[in-house]
């Protein structure tokens, strides 16, 4: 056994062979041959990769498995650490779509010729990207890629089919989807909106550039002149990632990169550069950022910033590393806009012109996950021409749904740039109650200088004002009426419990009266609706929305070469269609929900099964309905510390003849639709109440 062998979990094996983690648990009991652990702890082992996929192959078990997902397995597991894995990976797609015959030069010979060889070639390719060393990727050693040969061969066989772009896309995503507390993202819709209002710069930086998502959102400039994006991070790890990942996605033709891993306040790796735009998602509420070091630091034009400002820190530093005229766009939190600490600094960037707009952001939107973070737009003063009268204030809170997963990043796209540009053409925008404002500097200098949007935009008319509220009133009383209709009646004659011969879903689904599915990993078309658990739990519409090939693809888009479109949808993704009865996993409640017209072509969200009932053996609304038993739903749960688990297969119908299954699915059917209009009468009737409090208390309702 080599002690360089990539490592798997149980979970990584129940993946590659498309099982549960209880099926993997039943082959090590059963199965003599099953491969050791070679690794991890008593509760948590790991076994050789190259054992598994033997014992999987032998048992046929394995070749139905995606490439993608065997070579996902093989950075997961590899021993340096799934980031090392990452580097190296990237170096070798650079050099499979920079250098492509080199690399088929070097996957003809032996895995130790190959790793002899490698290091080389890859130094070619990065001093192409990158140009003269140091730079942000290690250099690397015939050693150190040794046992990452078997995976750098499964990553270019991947690339030949997805595009050397997409696969960095997919592995990279993975990784992080892996590892959510240990990095902070900036998701697609922010990281879009932040590209758009910095239009197309020729030079960019990102200061703390992360995995590069935000360089990779600006559009390339129209023209002949090449674009320079410059990244900098302070983890290795991550500035490595992000420059690799910013050479797979820009034609090395036309963008030079350069990219550099120390902490930019510290060490500033571009101090002699300026640039067109600066944009970046800055670390929030840092205490040592540096505030004892850098007390004479010339960055700090505007004031110099208090131990607990870092975010203005990072604002003058933008300012800084930008040409006269350039724009800069940073992610902010909201205390930055209002704490005492920072007055002095906000009135003097206000006064001078550099702070332009203030949006604030609905929840959700980025992580924190919880607070409506803004972003700051901010220009560097030219001498020659007069500071900004006006700052340009939008609040854009009450334009999606709570919840990050509902937010309507088209409508909020609208507002903010339609307002942005009209501010930018005309130095004022045409006020608009709750939403935008062009607020006089002068207003703002006081003894506070909190620059909140919410804190000076007239509020709107909540509730829509009287009309809307007699328009609402008027659908709660419809809604009530059909609610009066729908009310269901249990009948005047005592029943006794039936003593109906019984089945499960599980034999069911044997028998092929049905079929059961659970979400797969693939992540479907990008910007399909995707069925969620909470979907499921309150009746609502699918809210969810996929992203292809990682968390990313909706900024940086798909690779190039042949492969599956960006559109379409993995081999492995749930799609719903009308008549599939959706169950969640968790929670230990009796829900199940029969998909209609409207729902169906969404993506299976995470903790849900899907049955899919043959219309000719099983109504699908007889088996929704028993399957929301209250005692059904206990004799099939399991009980951890924390939470219930449903195994939907031992869920429990009788064995009835269709046209009695047809009886008492017209009665679920009719249940269904009360339960609906009782919802709706509830949000409708939260409404009216809200409006007429709002109402009574701006004066838009009168008491009388």
């Amino acid at each position: 056994m080599s002690d360089h062998a990539t490592e798997v979990t149980a979970a990584g094996i129940a993946r590659l062979a498309g099982v549960g983690r209880a099926a993997v648990s039943n082959w090590r009991r059963r199965h003599p041959d099953f491969p050791k652990p070679v690794g991890g702890t008593e509760t948590s082992p790991s076994f050789a990769l190259t054992e598994v996929e033997e014992w999987l192959r032998a048992q046929g078990k394995l070749a139905d498995v995606p490439l993608r997902e065997r070579v996902w397995q093989q950075v997961a597991g590899h021993p340096a650490g799934a980031a090392t894995a990452l580097v190296h990976t990237g170096c070798v797609l650079a050099l499979v779509q920079d250098r492509p015959t080199d690399w088929l030069k070097l996957a003809a010979v032996s895995d130790a010729k190959c790793a002899e060889r490698l290091p080389e070639a890859v130094e070619l390719v990065l001093f192409g990207r990158f140009g003269p060393a140091p730079w942000a990727v290690p250099a690397l050693t015939a050693h150190e890629l040794a046992p990452s040969v078997p995976l750098l061969r499964a990553a270019a066989e991947l690339a030949a089919e997805s595009g050397a772009r997409k696969t960095y896309e997919f592995l990279l995503g993975r990784h992080l989807d892996a590892n959510p507390r240990q990095y902070t993202l900036t998701p697609p819709g922010p990281a879009a909106l932040m590209a758009a209002l910095l239009g197309r710069p020729r030079t960019a930086l990102d200061p703390a550039s992360g995995t590069a998502s935000l360089l990779c959102a600006l559009d390339a400039p129209d023209g002949e002149h090449p674009t320079t994006l410059y990244a900098q991070d302070a983890d290795p790890d991550l500035a490595a990632l992000g420059a690799l990942r910013l050479a797979l996605h820009t034609d090395a033709r036309a963008t030079e990169v350069r990219a550099a891993a120390a902490d930019s306040l510290r060490t500033d790796a571009f101090a002699q550069v300026s640039v067109d735009a600066v944009v970046s998602h800055p670390p929030f509420n840092e205490r040592n950022w540096g505030h004892d070091e850098l007390a004479y630091d010339p960055r700090w034009e505007y004031g110099f910033p208090a131990r607990t400002e870092s975010e203005l820190a990072w604002v003058q530093h933008a300012l800084a590393r930008l040409r006269e005229g350039g724009t800069a766009v940073l992610l902010m939190p909201p205390a930055a806009a209002s704490r005492r600490s920072g007055r002095r600094i906000r009135a003097d960037l206000l006064r001078r012109g550099a702070l332009r707009a203030v949006v604030a952001l609905p929840a959700g939107a980025a992580p924190p996950y919880g607070v409506p973070l803004h972003l700051w737009v901010l220009r560097k003063p030219d001498p020659s021409t007069r500071p900004a009268a006006d700052l340009l204030v939008v609040d854009t809170a009450d334009l999606s749904a709570a919840g990050r997963d509902k937010l309507d990043w088209a409508a909020l796209h609208t507002v903010v740039l339609d307002t942005w540009q009209a501010f930018e053409k005309d130095g004022a925008v045409e006020e608009r109650p709750g939403v935008c404002r062009s607020v006089p500097v002068v207003d703002l200098l006081d003894d506070d200088v909190d620059l909140a949007p919410a804190r000076h935009l007239p509020p709107p008319a909540l509730g829509g004002g009287t009309a809307e509220l007699a328009a609402v009133r008027e659908r709660l009383a419809d809604t009530l009426r059909l609610t009066a209709e729908l009310n269901p009646h249990p009948g005047t004659t005592p029943g006794t419990p039936a003593h109906w011969p019984l089945t499960t879903v599980g034999e069911l689904a044997r028998a092929g009266a049905l079929s059961l599915r659970t979400a797969g990993t693939g992540n479907g078309p990008d910007g399909a609706p995707v069925l969620t658990e909470q979907d499921v739990l309150t009746g609502g519409a699918p809210s969810g929305t996929a992203v292809a090939a990682g968390p990313f693809s909706g900024i940086t888009g798909s690779g190039t070469g042949a492969g599956t479109p960006p559109d379409a949808p993995d081999a492995d993704t749930v799609l719903t269609a009308p008549g599939d009865v959706v169950v969640p996993v968790l929670g230990g409640g009796a829900v199940a929900r029969v998909i209609d017209e409207a729902g169906a072509g969404a993506v299976l969200g995470r903790n849900l099964h899907l049955l899919r009932p043959d219309p000719a053996a099983v109504d699908p609304w007889f088996l929704a309905g028993f399957l929301r038993g209250t005692a059904n739903n206990r004799r099939a749960s399991s009980y951890a510390s924390t939470a219930a688990r449903l195994d939907v297969r031992r869920l429990q119908l009788p064995r009835l003849p269709r046209a009695d299954q047809q009886r008492y699915g017209e009665r679920f059917r009719t249940l269904a639709a009360f339960e609906d209009a009782l919802r709706v009468a509830g949000r409708l009737g939260e409404q009216l109440v809200q409006g007429l409090y709002d109402g009574l208390a701006d004066g838009s309702v009168r008491p009388d």
